[in-house]
C-alpha cells in the first residue's frame, strides 16, 4: 500500500505541495502555541539576588480557584519577621536573613535619578540581604549608621561615586537625604540596589517591630544558607516548621519566583495567550489542511476510481489516500516544527520589547510541543484525507470511474444543511457583544466569523451552483465565448470553485473580524477613558518607585489647579457564584480616594464616589448585573497580595471598559500593595497655559517627578501592548492563510491541464483560454469578497452597536481596500501563472499525461 501511495504521489507533486505547505505552516503555528503554553507552566526566572540562598521562604503568590489554573498575585505578600529567628535555630542553617524591599533611588549632582535596579519600587534593602547574593564582591565596609549606604557598583560608576563620597537618596517616598557611601557591591546576576543598615532599612520601609504601619513586623521573604550537603535536609525541616501557615518553601530553580511576584502574572499571561491563540490556530490549520487535501484527492479521483475498479476495497482506497497524504505531511512536519520553535523565540522577544514579559523570563524548550504537534497534525491529515476519499471509495466501481471526470450532480444535502446551520449559529454567537460589553464578549466576534466561514465551506457547493445557474440563465445571446465558458465552469464545477472561494473568504473574514474587533474595543476603551478623565495632567515618579510624600499637597497649592487626587492600579481576584457554581476572575482594579470625583467621571449611575472610604468598592454596571453586585451588596475579593476582604458596593458606574470592573477605596488597598506609595496624581486645572507651566515647574523642581498630559496619543503609541501582540498574530496567521490559499489555487489550476488541452483541440485559442481563466479569477475574487463581507457584516455590526452605539466598527479606512486588492491579486496571479505554464505544453502531451 505504501509503495502504491508513493507512486501516486509522484504523479501529483504540484497538488501535494499545497498539502506540504499547509502542514508546514500549521505545524509551525501549533508548535509556537505549544512552546508558549509550556513556558507559561514551567518557565523559571534566574534566582538573581537570591542566588546565594539555598532555601527561600515566602508567602504564596497565587490564588487557586476550584477546578482552574492558578491566578498570579503580583503584589508582594509578607512573612512575619519573628519567623527568621525560628528558622535560624534549625540544624544545618548557617544564616537566616529576613529580606525587605522598598522604593529607593540615587540622585546625581543635578538632582536626576540614577537607575540602581530594574524595578525602583524594590531597590532598597537591608545590608543583611547581601548574604543572599551569589559571588558578591564588596569594596568597603557595611553601612553602620543611619546615614550610610552601600551602592551597586554599576550604579556607582554611572553616578561617578566612590567609597566615602556623599550621595542624596530618595527612600520610600521620603524627601531626599544625604548619605555617605560606605561600600560598593558587585554581584553578577543580581538586579543591583541600595543597601542600608538593617535597622535603618526597617524604619524606612515601615517594617520595624514597634512600628504602626500596616506591614510593621514583617519581611518580604526569608532566605536561608545551609551547611555544605545539608540543603535538602534543611528544606525538609523548614517545610515541617511552616506547615499549615500558607508559606511556600522553594529551592533550586524555583527561587526565581520569590524575587519578583509579578513574574507569576507574566507566566499566567503566556498561558492565556496560548489558550486564546490555540483555538484560532487549530481552526485555521484544520480548515487549510482539509482544503488542500480536498483539492489533492479531487485531482486523483480517476486514479482512485480505477484502483477501485480493479478490485480495491473501499477501506483500501481510504487507506491509500491517507497513506500518501501522511508521507507528504511527515516530510513537512520536521521543518515546520523547527520553524515553530524559532517563531516562538521571536514572539517572546516581541512580548519582552512591549514590556508584556520580563526580559529575563526564558522560554521552556522541550520535545513536548513537537510531540503534540505531530499527533494533532497527523490526526488532522488522516481524518481529512479519508473524508475527501469517502465518496469515491463508497461508490460502485463503474459509477466511480464514470464520475471521476466530473462532479456530483447535486451537492450533499447533509453537508449543505450542516453548513447553513453553522452560519446561523455564527449569527447567534454574534449577539454576545450586545449582552456583554467586555473584552471577552468582543472576542466572540472573530470566533463567530471563522465559524461562519467554515459553514460557507460546507454549504459553498450548493450556493455556488445555485448562483451559477441563476447567472447562466440570464446571459444574453451573443455573450463572449470566454465569459460563457467561465460561467459554465462555475455552474458545472461548483465543488471545485467553492474549494478555492472558501479559504479566500475565510481570509477576508479573519482579517476583518480579528483586526476590527481589536480596533473597536480600543476605540470604545479610549472613548470611555477620554470622556471619563476630567484631569488634564498626571504626575508620576517612575524612577522613584512612587510619588514622594507631600507631592499632592504641593500640587494643590499650584495656582490654577482645581482638583488633584491620588490614583493607582492593582490586581484583584473577584469571587462570585455563576449558575450556582463558585467562580473567580482576575481583573485590574483602580485605587481611588473620595476626592477622585473631581478628576474622573466614571459615569456613576447609582451611589457616589464620595462614599469610597473604608472597606468599600465601586463596580461597573456590567459586573453588577452579571454578578449580583448592585448598590449596597457585599462582594468577596482577594487583593493583590492574597488578602481576602469583604467589601460593600457604594457606587455603580457605566464606563467599565475604560476603568475596569472594580475600583477600590484607598483605605481598602492600604497595606496590600508592594510599595504602599501612590503611583500617580491626576490633576485638573482651569485650562490655562499658566497652570500647565506651573505644574511643569513644580515637576522640574522636585527630583524624579514627571508631568504628562492625559490626552490619548493620536498616533496610537500609547495603545496597550496587547493590541500590538494581537496585530502581530494577525499578520502571521494571514501570511499562513495567503500562502496556503495561493498553493491551493495553483494546484487546482495545474490539475486542469487536460481540460485546457481539450479546449485547445476543439479550436479554442490560447488567448481565449487566458480570457476564460481571467474571468474565472474575477468570479473567484468577487465571490470571496462578497461572501467574506456578508459573513463579517453581522458580527461587526453587532459589535459596533454594543460597544460604540452604532452598527459599524471602528478601524482604519484603508483596511477594506487593502483586503480587496490582496484577494484580487492573489486570485489573478495564482490562476494566470499556472494557466500560462499549461499553455506551453502541446495539447496531445497534456492529455496523455493529465
Amino acid at each position: 500500500m505504501l509503495h502504491l501511495a508513493l507512486r501516486m504521489a509522484a504523479h501529483r507533486i504540484t497538488a501535494l505541495l499545497a498539502v506540504a505547505c499547509a502542514v508546514l505552516g500549521g505545524a509551525a503555528l501549533i508548535t509556537t502555541t505549544g512552546v508558549l503554553a509550556e513556558s507559561g507552566l514551567r518557565s523559571q526566572l534566574p534566582p538573581g539576588r537570591l542566588g546565594g540562598a539555598d532555601v527561600v521562604v515566602a508567602a504564596e503568590q497565587e490564588f487557586h480557584p476550584s477546578g482552574d489554573l492558578p491566578i498570579a498575585l503580583p503584589e508582594r505578600a509578607t512573612v512575619p519577621a519573628r519567623l527568621v529567628d525560628r528558622l535560624a535555630a534549625l540544624p544545618g542553617v548557617t544564616a537566616a536573613v529576613g529580606d525587605i524591599g522598598f522604593p529607593a533611588a540615587l540622585l546625581d549632582g543635578r538632582g536626576r535619578p540614577v537607575p540602581v535596579a530594574q524595578d525602583p519600587a524594590t531597590a532598597g534593602h537591608g545590608w543583611s540581604s547581601t548574604r543572599l547574593l551569589s559571588g558578591a564582591r564588596v569594596e568597603g565596609r557595611a553601612p553602620s549608621g543611619a546615614k550610610t549606604v552601600a551602592v551597586d557598583a554599576a550604579a556607582a560608576d554611572a553616578a561617578g561615586l566612590a567609597v566615602g563620597d556623599r550621595v542624596r537618596v530618595v527612600a520610600n517616598g521620603r524627601p531626599a537625604a544625604a548619605y555617605r557611601v560606605s561600600a560598593l557591591v558587585d554581584a553578577p546576576g543580581a538586579d543591583g540596589g541600595v543597601w542600608f543598615a538593617d535597622g535603618t532599612a526597617a524604619a524606612l520601609a515601615g517594617r520595624g517591630a514597634g512600628g504602626e504601619g500596616p506591614r510593621a513586623g514583617t519581611v518580604d521573604l526569608v532566605g536561608l544558607r545551609a551547611a555544605d550537603g545539608a540543603g535538602e535536609r534543611v528544606a525538609d525541616a523548614v517545610r515541617a516548621e511552616v506547615a499549615g501557615t500558607g508559606l511556600r518553601v522553594t529551592t533550586g530553580a524555583d527561587r526565581g519566583e520569590a524575587v519578583a511576584p509579578g513574574v507569576g502574572s507574566a507566566r499566567s499571561l503566556l498561558i492565556l495567550l496560548a489558550g486564546s491563540l490555540g483555538g484560532i490556530v487549530l481552526l485555521i490549520t484544520g480548515f487549510v489542511v482539509a482544503g488542500a487535501l480536498g483539492v489533492t484527492i479531487a485531482g486523483q479521483r480517476r486514479d482512485l476510481a480505477l484502483t477501485r475498479a480493479v478490485g480495491a476495497t473501499p477501506r483500501q482506497i481510504r487507506r491509500l489516500a491517507a497513506a500518501q497524504s501522511t508521507v507528504v505531511a511527515a516530510l513537512a512536519l520536521v521543518p515546520g516544527v523547527a520553524v515553530g520553535y524559532l517563531l516562538a523565540g521571536r514572539f517572546r522577544e516581541l512580548l519582552a520589547d512591549r514590556d508584556v514579559l520580563p526580559s529575563e523570563l526564558p522560554l521552556t524548550v522541550s520535545p513536548l510541543p513537537a510531540l503534540a504537534t505531530l499527533l494533532l497534525v497527523a490526526a488532522a491529515v488522516q481524518l481529512s484525507a479519508r473524508c475527501a476519499a469517502w465518496r469515491t471509495s463508497r461508490m460502485p466501481a463503474t459509477e466511480a470511474v464514470a464520475e471521476s471526470r466530473s462532479e456530483p450532480r447535486t451537492p450533499s444535502r447533509a453537508r449543505t444543511t450542516a453548513g447553513l446551520l453553522l452560519i446561523l449559529g455564527a449569527c447567534a454567537l454574534s449577539v454576545v457583544p450586545l449582552l456583554s460589553r467586555t473584552v471577552l464578549g468582543a472576542s466572540v466576534t472573530s470566533v463567530a466569523g471563522i465559524v461562519a466561514a467554515i459553514g460557507l465551506a460546507m454549504s459553498g457547493p450548493a450556493l455556488v451552483r445555485s448562483a451559477g445557474e441563476a447567472v447562466v440563465r440570464r446571459l444574453r445571446p451573443g455573450v463572449a465565448a470566454p465569459t460563457w465558458l467561465a460561467l459554465s465552469n462555475v455552474r458545472a464545477y461548483a465543488l471545485r470553485l467553492s474549494g478555492v472561494v472558501s479559504p479566500l473568504a475565510m481570509g477576508v473574514v479573519f482579517v476583518l473580524t480579528y483586526t476590527l474587533t481589536q480596533t473597536t474595543v480600543l476605540a470604545a476603551t479610549s472613548d470611555d477613558t477620554r470622556t471619563g478623565t476630567l484631569a488634564q495632567y498626571e504626575l508620576t515618579a517612575p524612577a522613584l518607585g512612587g510619588l514622594p510624600d507631600g507631592t499632592l499637597s504641593a500640587v494643590r497649592d499650584v495656582p490654577g489647579v482645581r482638583a488633584a487626587a491620588p490614583a493607582g492600579t492593582t490586581t484583584v481576584v473577584w469571587e462570585y457564584d455563576e449558575l450556582g457554581e463558585p467562580a473567580a476572575e482576575s481583573a485590574s482594579a483602580m485605587i481611588l480616594a473620595p476626592d477622585a470625583r473631581g478628576v474622573v467621571d466614571l459615569g456613576v449611575t447609582d451611589g457616589g464616589l464620595d462614599r469610597l472610604t473604608g472597606a468599600t468598592v465601586a463596580v461597573s454596571a456590567e459586573a453588577a448585573r452579571t454578578r449580583d453586585a448592585g448598590l449596597g451588596k457585599r462582594v468577596r475579593l482577594v487583593l493583590g497580595d492574597g488578602a481576602r476582604v469583604d467589601a460593600r458596593v457604594v457606587a455603580v458606574y457605566d464606563r467599565g471598559l475604560g476603568f475596569g470592573p472594580v475600583v477600590l477605596s484607598r483605605e481598602l488597598a492600604a497595606g496590600h500593595t508592594t510599595t504602599g506609595l501612590d503611583q500617580r496624581a491626576l490633576v485638573r486645572t482651569d485650562g490655562t497655559r499658566e497652570a500647565g507651566r506651573a505644574l511643569a515647574a513644580l515637576a522640574a523642581d522636585r527630583p524624579g517627578l514627571a508631568v504628562a498630559s492625559t490626552a490619548p496619543d493620536a498616533t496610537g503609541a500609547d495603545a496597550p501592548p496587547e493590541v500590538w501582540v494581537n496585530l502581530a498574530v494577525v499578520v502571521v496567521l494571514l501570511g499562513y492563510l495567503l500562502l496556503s490559499i495561493a498553493n491551493k489555487l495553483v494546484a487546482a489550476t495545474a490539475q486542469r491541464r487536460a481540460e485546457i488541452a481539450a479546449l485547445r483541440l476543439v479550436g479554442t485559442t490560447p488567448r481565449q483560454v487566458r480570457a476564460m481563466m481571467r474571468r474565472e479569477a474575477a468570479v473567484i475574487a468577487a465571490a470571496a469578497l462578497v461572501s467574506g463581507l456578508l459573513l463579517s457584516a453581522v458580527p461587526l455590526a453587532l459589535l459596533g452597536q454594543g460597544f460604540l452605539g452604532h452598527p459599524w466598527p471602528a478601524g482604519p479606512p484603508w483596511l477594506l481596500p487593502a483586503v480587496a486588492a490582496t484577494v484580487a491579486l492573489t486570485s489573478y496571479l495564482t490562476i494566470e501563472l499556472p494557466t500560462r505554464h499549461a499553455l506551453r505544453t502541446p495539447p496531445a502531451d497534456a492529455l496523455r499525461t493529465g
